[in-house]
């Protein structure tokens, strides 16, 4: 089962709109990294409330969304990163003759 399948169409917009706000607010240096999810948190809600009309459903949608912004965001900066540490790994000829070291 989708983890989409869970959202309704109509507040699929909302992921991309949550994604724009949160990297304004993170080239922001006056909000601080930790707020950002909490931040879009509201937005999303409100979004959801402003589609949706004001419901529980409407609520729930905006946390899902919300979810799915900050996660999303999480594993592409998961991905890269892993796949630079990979690159340094292979490109740093010490940190190879250490690995072969280990073996």
């Amino acid at each position: 089962m989708e983890f989409l399948d869970f959202i309704m169409e109509h507040a699929l917009i909302l992921i991309p709109v949550l994604n724009i706000l949160g990297l304004i607010f993170k080239k922001t240096e006056k909000i601080p990294d930790k707020w950002i999810p909490l931040i879009l948190l509201v937005f999303g809600i409100a979004g959801a409330f402003a589609i949706l009309g004001f419901s529980a459903d409407a609520a729930v949608q905006g946390v899902l969304v919300t979810g799915v912004a900050v996660y999303g965001e999480q594993v592409v900066k998961q991905l890269k990163k892993s796949s630079k540490s990979g690159a340094a790994e292979t490109a740093d000829p010490a940190n190879a003759a250490a690995e072969q070291t280990k073996q």
